[in-house]
């Protein structure tokens, strides 16, 4: 790079810092507060990252690059978005208000090209290896070959690298031969409530490298390299690489007179090295001491562009100052603190910013503001327009082909469905991509692998096929393979499915992922499942084997709260089929909505026209499987999340409202009631969360002006008489369903799980948790109106 456009990248640094900073006084102490709050935003954190986003961002990255900003530098990102004219003032003046720019990089709520969104720490970074592996999935396709590769990087926080998940993360990226990733590291050696432990660095480099990493170590900048090779220089750098962590903090924050007394305490009287400090004012010693490799643009800029000429993932430990440029560098309490007017103001005069003119792009620069409108104007990464890209829907069938069986499970039936759209050979097969935590075959995928292949990029055969050993599975890995095969982490999966299911704006290629594991083994994920969400990644999750109907494996194996997790989790659609028919109808309708992006109209209950992922909770439990037409009427009722099986008289008792596995005992205890009552109803619930969303909906609706508007279980519930009783059952937690009987007020009973269980047959842990049918029979007597003890006696 040339000195004259050196200079103008370093005048922009000095406006970044000053922007940055001034976004979060503003939020904290100019704009008005209502509520009398903290607003908070991470001065400290910010500038820290300010040197090495601004050398990423104005001058080495491309427009297919894709960025996961350290959570806590949000302010530097839209100061530079800001800039280069894609971030709007009066976002930054609402920063951490309300429709501002968002405190955390958010793809979803910010409108400045967010690539991955943070704040969850540790997980954007992992986002970034995942997204690798799917440009390399994408590119061994065939497809996207018109487009440059792109490097993934990540901005990460020294004390993030104690989230695990990266660790985990780094392990399948060494089986996978990860490439084209850079991982930045800011090396400020201060978390939020300590100093970083010493010798950090050097474990991080041995297990970077253990993974087949390059590490690049920006420890010095060109000022301190500079001094090392004037006589003496070699005492420095041994002091300064020498000097702990707390101390090195300390110094900073007290500034040149310090360093000096601390200097010439320990170096002083040693002749070249005592003249070097002395040649120097305190104001340069401080500059010297400060003049880090993490806060140097020739030493980013020539690192940067090495690491541009191959395509090895790059581990960069950039040693920075926590708040470097402003009053509170080096502070150990600097994560949360707050410049306070004054520090700000002084800041202001060193940067020669004039009141009124804090938000002007050029203000105080010793560049004309021509020559760095020209500069941001070229800057390679705001070149090639938009940058999230746009790719077709693929057509999905209007039903799925699916083999009748006499009994099945729901596993069971997925496994068949998969088998069939796998034989078809249609656009939709080769689209979808399929991932699991190591439990492919325990899941019912085998099938599906077998005929479509493991994922890998370079051929390898299956040595037991190849040495004649009789098996049920083909494990061949090439390029043309369906199948990504994970380790057993449940975080990876969610972070693969999460880089899948972006992969059409991120790579212009659509993929339908459809990832499995183990029900209970969603809590193990959850965090990054909330993140996929939040950044509105597509998948479809098949959870299974669920509940305590998974007898013999006890507690530690059986699911309770993934229902509720299903209900509460934003951009996830969850349903629970009982049958192998509803499972086709939820399948086929997943596929359609991972795929749309749609503005969803002004009386939309369920808001299917934006699209979302899918959860689909399945069970192992066999059941014997209806014979009927699946009609357009009741395929959307399965939709809408519940049909009547048995419809209610009017004068109906009691109804009783399943969901999934425990259709049977509902079934039985339908029979057992009718008995002695009239009109029983029998309602199969087949997803929860989209008959609470519709009726929640539709309530807002209703207050909102539009009295026409009704939810579908508000339509199936009404023909009950007010005296019904409405009992309700499923394997977990009796909370899913347990707010029917408010749709219209009518007394309510809900059976479930509530407590972890243990070994034994379906029927010992039904009877043991109250939801066998006896127990669903003795909860509608002891409900419903004139209950008759004949029966009552019989249920226990």
């Amino acid at each position: 790079m040339s000195d004259t456009r050196l200079r103008a990248l370093s005048e922009l640094e000095r406006k970044i810092l000053w922007l940055a900073t001034w976004t979060i006084h503003n939020a904290n102490h100019v704009r008005p507060s209502l509520d009398g709050l903290k607003v908070g935003g991470h001065q400290a954190s910010s500038a820290s990252m300010v040197s090495i986003m601004t050398a990423l961002y104005l001058a080495v990255l491309r427009p297919e690059d894709r960025v996961a900003v350290k959570p806590h530098a949000s302010p530097v990102f839209h100061a530079i978005q800001y800039l280069l004219g894609r971030q709007t003032r009066q976002k930054l003046e609402d920063f951490r208000g309300f429709g501002g720019a968002q405190s955390y990089p958010s793809r979803t709520k910010d409108s400045d090209d967010v690539d991955f969104s943070t704040g969850s720490v540790g997980l954007g970074v992992a986002q970034t290896l995942f997204s690798s592996l799917v440009q390399d999935y994408v590119r061994a396709k065939g497809w996207g070959t018109g487009r440059p590769e792109g490097r993934m990087v990540a901005l990460i926080g020294d004390a993030e690298m104690d989230e695990g998940n990266i660790f985990e993360a780094l392990m399948e990226g060494w089986k996978h031969g990860l490439r084209n990733t850079w991982w930045v590291v800011d090396y400020n050696r201060q978390s939020l409530d300590a100093v970083v432990r010493e010798g950090l660095w050097s474990r991080l480099e041995a297990t970077f490298r253990n993974f087949g990493w390059d590490v690049v170590v920006l420890r010095h900048g060109t000022l301190q390299r500079a001094a090392f090779a004037e006589p003496g220089g070699e005492r420095l750098r041994d002091w300064i690489e020498a000097c702990p962590n707390q101390l090195y903090s300390a110094l900073t924050f007290q500034g040149g007179a310090a360093w000096r007394k601390r200097l010439t305490d320990d170096l002083g009287d040693q002749g070249d090295v005592s003249a070097l400090i002395e040649r120097r004012s305190d104001e340069e010693l401080a500059r010297l001491m400060g003049n880090l490799g993490g806060h140097d643009l020739p030493t980013l800029l020539e690192a940067f562009e090495a690491a541009r000429q191959h395509d090895r993932p790059v581990c960069f430990i950039a040693y920075t100052i926590k708040g470097a440029g402003l009053p509170l560098a080096g502070h150990k309490d600097n994560h949360a603190g707050l410049m306070n007017p004054a520090q700000l103001d002084l800041l202001r005069q060193a940067m020669r910013i004039r009141p009124g003119h804090e938000w002007d792009h050029f203000e105080g620069l010793d560049v004309p503001p021509e020559t760095l409108s020209d500069y941001l104007q070229v800057v390679p990464f705001a070149q090639g327009g938009e940058r999230r890209l746009v790719a077709p829907a693929v057509a999905v069938p209007e039903a799925l082909t699916l083999p009748h069986q006499a009994s099945a499970s729901t596993q069971q039936g997925f496994g068949l469905l998969m088998h069939e759209i796998a034989k078809q050979g249609t656009a939709l097969s080769r689209r979808i991509v399929t991932t699991s935590p190591d439990v492919t075959v325990s899941t019912n995928l085998g099938a599906w692998v077998n005929r479509q292949g493991l994922f890998a990029k370079e051929e390898m055969a299956d040595l037991f096929r190849a040495e004649r050993i009789p098996s049920t599975f083909n494990w061949r890995f090439s390029p043309a393979g369906q199948h990504l095969e994970l380790g057993i982490a449940e975080m990876n999966l969610f972070l693969m499915l999460s880089a899948l299911g972006l992969s059409h704006a991120i790579n212009g290629e659509r993929l339908i992922p459809v990832g499995t594991l183990y029900d209970p083994f969603i809590e193990r994920g959850l965090d990054a499942l909330n993140y996929a969400c939040y950044q509105d990644a597509r998948f479809i999750v098949v959870a299974t084997p669920s509940g305590l109907t998974l007898a013999p494996e006890g507690g530690a194996h059986q699911s309770i709260k993934t229902p509720l997790i299903g209900m509460a989790q934003d951009g996830l659609t969850s349903f629970e089929p009982a049958y192998v028919d509803e499972l086709a109808v939820m399948l086929r309708f997943a596929f359609a909505h991972v795929q749309r992006d749609e503005a969803p109209g002004p009386d939309s209950l369920l808001r299917d026209e934006a699209g979302g992922s899918a959860y689909l909770r399945l069970s192992t439990r066999v059941l014997e499987q209806p014979r009927r037409m699946m009609t357009p009427d009741l395929a959307d009722d399965i939709l809408q999340g519940a049909y009547w099986v048995r419809k209610p008289g009017p004068n109906a008792q009691v109804v009783i409202a399943y969901a999934g596995a425990v259709a049977p005992e509902a079934i039985q205890a339908v029979g057992m009631l009718a008995e002695d009552r009239r009109d029983v109803g029998l309602l199969a619930v087949t997803s929860a969360d989209r008959l609470h969303a519709g009726w929640t909906a539709a309530q807002r609706l209703r207050e909102a002006g539009a009295p026409g508007a009704a939810a579908h279980v508000e339509r199936l519930l009404a023909p009950l008489p007010p005296h019904c009783a409405i009992v309700t059952v499923l394997d977990g937690h009796p909370a899913t369903l347990g707010w029917l009987g408010s749709v219209h007020g009518h007394r309510a009973r809900a059976l479930g799980v509530e407590r972890f269980g243990q070994t034994g047959t379906i029927g010992d842990l039904y009877r043991h948790h109250g939801i066998d049918a006896a127990a669903i029979a003795a909860a509608a007597e002891a409900t419903a109106p004139g209950r008759p003890l004949r029966l009552l006696r019989r249920a226990y």
